[in-house]
Parts: C-alpha cells; structure tokens; sequence
C-alpha cells in the first residue's frame, strides 16, 4: 500500500494584534488564485463552541455523543471530544486531505517552519529564532534579523517565498509522474 504523501506545513507566528489572520487570508487568496489547494488550522488555548444550546446536534452532545457530524450539501463540521490537545501532525494526520499546503495559526511552540508576523508599533521583540525554525519574518518595516523580512503587505512576494520552499518540489515531482 503506497504511503501516503505529508503535506507540509507553514506556521505563522506573532503576537497578539500582529495581523496574523489578515495575512494568511492574504496567502489564501494568492494560493488558491495559483491553482493550490489550502487546508488551515486554527488553535485557540481557550477553547471554542461550534454547538449552541438548544439545536439539534448540541442536544446529540448534551446526550452523550461523543462524536457529531454536521452535514449540509456544501459543507461536513465533525465536533469530537477529545482528551488532550492534539499536535499539528495528528490533526494533519487525522483530518486534512486534499490539500497543497496546510497554514497553522497559532501553536507557537512547534517543530514546523514558520513566519513570524511583527509590527514594530506594538514595541516587543521578535518570538522566533533561526535555529526554532524562523523561516521568514513578515514586518511593517526592516528587521536586522538572519532570516529573510519580508513586506507584510505583499502577499505575493510572500507566497512566492513559500511556493519556492514548499509547493514547487509538488509541481516538478507530478509532472514527472504524468509522463
């Protein structure tokens, strides 16, 4: 059985107000607008609620289901409890498919390349280091740092960053396959 491909991931980092999510909506858009296909993840330390009280599938919950599955024509929600704080990999590994490229946010602690999001407004020093997988950093400004700085503002040239380091390699190895 062939094993199957992992697809990789790219975390973007930054503290609170950096405009992490305005940025990866940017790479989103100029992603798909190249034809990939993008998978996120999205972690909140404090918890969320797909559920709301009193509709059907919070009631299946409120029951005891330990798993609910919403599904319309359009879209599939899974909400499963689960004991622990799953890490990148097992939710990749457990949930994504069909994607080109998975985009973390969040999860500032981990293993994966990353781009860090800094405003220099907000005062605070950079998060990341080349040597805790610091790919790039996105500013408003220059950095003195060992790693690319890059305009936060162009997603383009971001995304070309990316479509170089991760994407490419897809590319080149599927052409090959077709012939």
């Amino acid at each position: 059985m062939a094993q199957k491909r992992k697809i990789p991931v790219l975390s973007i980092v930054g503290r609170s107000n950096t405009g992490k999510t305005t940025l990866i909506e940017k790479m989103i858009r100029e992603l798909t607008a190249r034809g990939y296909r993008v998978a996120t993840i999205k972690h909140n330390l404090h918890g969320f609620e797909i559920d709301h009280p009193g509709k059907d599938s919070w009631r299946h919950r409120e029951a005891g289901a330990r798993l609910t599955v919403l599904a319309s024509p359009k879209k599939v929600a899974l909400v499963r409890d689960v004991e622990r704080d799953y890490t990148i990999d097992e939710i990749r590994d457990r949930y994504v498919e069909d994607a080109d490229i998975i985009i973390v946010e969040g999860y500032k602690e981990n293993d994966f390349p990353k781009i860090e999001v800094f405003r220099s407004s907000l005062g605070n020093e950079l998060l990341g280091k080349k040597e805790g997988n610091l790919l790039a950093v996105a500013s408003d400004r220059p950095l003195g740092v060992d790693v690319p700085c890059l305009d936060i503002n162009d997603a383009r040239g971001i995304v070309d960053m990316v479509e170089m380091r991760f994407l490419r390699m897809k590319a080149k190895k599927s052409v090959k396959t077709e012939r």
